[in-house]
This record gives C-alpha cells, structure tokens and sequence, in this order.
C-alpha cells in the first residue's frame, strides 16, 4: 500500500517534463518564428518587396495615338482608332494545348495554324496571335482566361475618303509607321511618342490595379492639309468617270491655287483603298501625278512662247510663217496638219502649229531658251516634298542638237510630272511670280520670286485665252459665265525604235478666271483607246467640268457673263 503514493510521484514528475519540453518547444517555435518574422519584415523587407513586384509588377507601355490629318477645313482625311492585338507566351499557353481549339476560333484562326506557332516558338516568351482586333473581339478572347493571353491596346490608321485621297496620303504598316504619301513624309510629325506606367498582374497576367504613371504618352500632332475635300472628291470623280470613258489605261490631275502655290485636289486613276491591305500593290498606290513623267506635247508651248518674249527677239504681236505647212531640221520633217501660212504668237497657240513652235524656238539661243525653261521648275522636283516626286528631265542646254531643239517647241525630248505641268502655268498665271508647291495649308500667301515679268505672262495668258474660244483646239475647256487661258496637248508615247502611231497622251492644262487667275488646273489621260485621243477631245471636258464646280464651290464671281445676264445682276441688286 506504501508505493502507490511513490507511484504517483513518479507519474506526476514525468508529466511535469513532458509538459515543460513541450512548452520549450512552443517557446523554442515562438522564438525562432519572431526571429524570423523581424528577419522578414525589417531585415529582408526591401529584398522581399523587390522579389514580389518582379514576380507581380511591370513596366507597360501606353500606346500614343497618331495625330489626325485634315484637309484645309479641318475634314479628317486619317484618323486613329483603338484597337486590341493579343499576344501569349508559348511557354505558358502550351500548358492548356487542349484548349487551343477554343483559342482558335475566338481568334478567327486556323487551329493547326496555331499549334504550330506555339510549338515552334516555345523559346519565346513573347508571341503575337493575331493584330489589330476589335475591343469586343479581343474581349471574347480574354474571357476565355487561358494562361500566357495577353491584351496590349495599339492604334490603327482610318482613311475616312478611301481610295479618294488615297494617293495623296499613303498609308502606314502594321505598326502604325508611315509607308507612303503623306503619313510617310510627315512620319516624325505625325508619330506620337508612347508612355510608360507600371502595373499588377495577377497569375494570369491580367492587371488588377495601375501602380504609378512613369512617363505619360505624347500623341501625335495634327497635320493640316492644303487639300480641300470637296475639289478632291469633284476631281476625282471627273477624272474616273473619263478614264472608264475613253477605256484610258490611266490618268491624273492637279488642281493648285495660283495664289498660294496649295495644292487644292491632287488625283489618279486606277485608284487604291489605303482601308484595304490587299490593293497594296505599287502600280495601285503610287501617286502618279507627282511620280510619273511624260513628254507634255503642244502643252509645253506656251512655255516655248515665254522663252522667246522673254528674249526680247519677240513681241506679242509679232508673226510667224508657218508656209508650206512644214519645216525640215536636220533629218526631221515636222508638220502641221495644214497649211496656216502667216500667223500671229495668238494664232499659233489657238491652232497648235508645230511649224510655227520650230521656228520661233529655232530663232532663239539654247542658253537663253533654256534659262527661262529653267525658271519654269523643269528638271527638279518641286517644293511639295512628297516622298519619291520625280525630277522629270531637261537637258543643260550644251548637250543641246537642233534637232532636239526643234521637237522641243512641240514638247518632246524633255519629261515633267503632271504636278510640275500644274505648277509652270500656276508661274504663267501668278503674273510671272513662283510661290513654289505646297501640300500643307499656309495662312497667308508666301511672298514668291519673280521669275517672268508682268508683261510675258500676261502676254501668254491672253494667247491662252484664245485656244479655248470656239475657234481653237481647247474650245471644250470652256466654263460658263468664266474666262479660261489653257493649252491642249497630244503626245505619242516612245517605245522601242522610236514613237507610236497607236498609243497617246492626252493633256490639257490651263488657268481659270483668266482676268485674274484663282486655279491652276492640269489633267493628263493616258493611252485613251475609246473616243478619240487629241487632248482637246480627252482631257479639254475633264478640265472644264473641274474648273466649273470648283470656281462655284469656292465662290468665285464669274467674270465673262453676257450683257443681258450683266444687267439682269445689277437691276438685281439695286432696291426699289
């Protein structure tokens, strides 16, 4: 009986001990864990932190949207709209490879096309899937919350006049950079500068929360236009509708404000849609009016008729014989297409006479023929700035023939663009002043440089004046109620061996009110192959029909109105 008591001692020492050990553990674990959380918390916070927002933080960009382009009213002509392009890590995304089937038709996408972009770009850790979506596109993507799927916001270009301003402006790649035209010329412009923020992304890397801005986005500035909308949609319009009616392989026109040197409406056919990637062809988008030459024919002989006043071995009221209706330089026998006999500078402008031309270009020197030629702008580009504008060609007059001399006054053997075409009777009807070209809009007219005296110029213009009367080649020209100077011109392409009987150019060029120039106007037909091909036929009613709407859609009084309609306008405006 005595050593139930010891027993219970023992029992109860022992329990003691267990209970003090397993106390000092607890103590020990409390310890040890307070030792580690202020290891944690102080010690090792800024490594931690660090470590965390590598794992959960980034740096994304913000996409700077490119700035507008308008027309000279303030008419957008391209425009940038948000747009979603989804990206992945392949490394992530093969992780769900049996849902890439779900992907793939959120995606618009061929599964095995998919499948083998992953597989094979499992290195990368970056991967477009698919560019340019729309927000509610991308939208039906992410809800899919596939690993490794990612948003990142871009920007795509909008050209509001399609393929009607298309050749002007151009267009940009795929990430939004200028390629051609205007969106190339004025890339560094035009081109906004992207921001940077940091955010938090959850495990599938979508960003719960914006952290801090690091550097806010600079969007693109805008870039006003000399164009005016409604003279390019007129133009173009008249210029397709003759291409598709002489079954014409091509065609261009210019429309400049002679006072200013803007270009108002710059036009082609064939034309392009810059909305569609797929008509991105280059003998679709090219411009043609700035980029392609060509022989001008009898359109280049008021410029002849300049050189040979400006000589001073000529008057205005000085004549030509033009007997017996041809003239032999050289080899070359050059005709006209009857015999004018005696003619007057006028006459010679309002019939076209190449005999008259020979002669009166034959009569002057090469250096001071080719000094005003020179002034002209002929052999260089102009001032526009458009990206791949031709120079055309003018040779230096040392490497002169007389020969060459000689089709010279009828326009061959030297090439402009259409452009420089415009811009040399813009000189004629500035009163001899160049103002230069310009694709942007200018809020006041430069001051220019008098390359022609008053006198020339106003002496071409009333000869111009007369080839659109009904007695003379351009007499389709002709607007009603205004006053039009201009010149017809018909060239016959070069081919191999020499010029062709078959294949023309078809030209007009001129100016409008002709009392007192507001429009330089030049229209060039290509290879007319149905009704007819003399400019004054082909491209005389395209440039009449221009002129016509854009002098009433500038308000631009008439100037040539009948007596009867006169008095009408004034009994009109004086009250009782």
């Amino acid at each position: 009986m005595a050593r139930r008591p010891r027993r219970e001692t023992v029992d109860a020492q022992r329990f003691r001990r267990r209970s003090l050990f397993v106390l000092g553990g607890f103590v020990i674990a409390t310890v040890v864990l307070c030792v580690r959380a202020v290891e944690l918390q102080v010690i090792d916070n800024a490594f931690l932190t660090a470590e965390g927002d590598a794992r959960h933080i980034r740096r994304a960009e913000i996409a700077a949207h490119r700035g507008p382009i308008v027309d000279r009213h303030g008419e957008p002509l391209a425009v940038s709209t948000p747009v979603d392009s989804v990206w992945a890590n392949p490394r992530e995304l093969t992780v769900a490879i049996e849902r890439l089937p779900e992907l793939a038709r959120a995606l618009e996408r061929d599964p095995q096309w998919l499948a083998r972009q992953l597989t094979s770009n499992t290195h990368r850790e970056f991967l477009y899937l698919r560019r340019h979506m729309r927000p509610d596109q991308a939208a039906r993507v992410m809800a899919l919350q596939l690993p490794g799927v990612h948003l990142q916001r871009e920007y795509r270009r909008y050209y509001p006049a399609g393929e009607v301003s298309g050749h002007l402006l151009g267009f940009t790649n795929i990430d939004d950079r200028g390629q051609e035209g205007l969106e190339l010329a004025f890339d560094p412009w035009l081109r906004g500068e992207p921001g940077v923020k940091r955010v938090l992304r959850d495990r599938f890397g979508r960003v719960i929360e914006h952290v801090e801005s690091v550097r806010p986005a600079r969007p693109g500035r805008t870039l006003r236009t000399s164009i005016d909308l409604r003279l390019q949609y007129l133009a173009y319009r008249e210029l397709k509708a003759a291409v598709a009616r002489h079954d014409a392989i091509s065609g261009s026109a210019v429309v400049l404000d002679v006072r200013t040197g803007e270009v108002l409406a710059i036009v082609n056919q064939p034309a392009y849609n810059p909305n569609d990637r797929s008509q991105f062809a280059v003998d679709r988008y090219r411009n043609r009016a700035a980029t392609d030459i060509f022989e001008p024919g009898s359109a280049f002989k008021p410029l002849i008729v300049a050189a040979a006043l400006e000589s001073g071995r000529y008057r205005a009221d000085a004549w030509v014989d033009t007997a017996p209706g041809f003239t032999q330089v050289g080899a070359r026998r050059i005709e006209d297409r009857r015999n004018l006999g005696r003619i007057d500078l006028t006459t010679l402008m309002a019939q076209s006479s190449n005999v008259g031309a020979v002669r009166v270009a034959m009569d002057l020197e090469p250096l001071e023929m080719w000094q005003v030629l020179d002034r002209f702008g002929l052999g260089r580009p102009t001032s526009s700035g458009f990206p791949g504008e031709s120079a055309g060609l003018l040779h230096h007059h040392t490497l002169w023939r007389p020969v060459g001399q000689a089709t010279m006054a009828f326009g061959y053997g030297l090439s402009m663009t259409t452009l420089q075409l415009a811009q040399a009777y813009a000189l004629i009807g500035a009163g001899g002043v160049a103002r230069g070209i310009s694709l942007v809009a200018l809020d006041e007219a430069p001051a220019g440089e008098r390359l022609l005296s008053a006198e020339t110029a106003a002496a071409v213009m009333q000869m111009m004046e007369a080839v659109v009367t009904p007695a003379g080649t351009g007499n389709r020209a002709a607007v009603q109620g205004y006053s039009v100077a201009g010149k017809t011109g018909t060239a016959r392409k070069a081919v191999a061996g020499g010029y062709s009987e078959t294949r023309h150019l078809s030209l007009f060029a001129g100016l409008a009110p002709a009392s007192d120039p507001r429009l330089a106007v030049a229209v060039v037909i290509d290879e007319p192959r149905a009704g007819g091909f003399y400019g004054g036929e082909v491209a005389a009613p395209v440039f009449g029909q221009i002129v016509s709407d854009a002098l009433r859609l500038l308000a631009v009084p008439p100037d040539q109105l009948p007596a009867q309609d006169s008095q009408r306008i004034i009994r009109a405006g004086v009250g009782p």
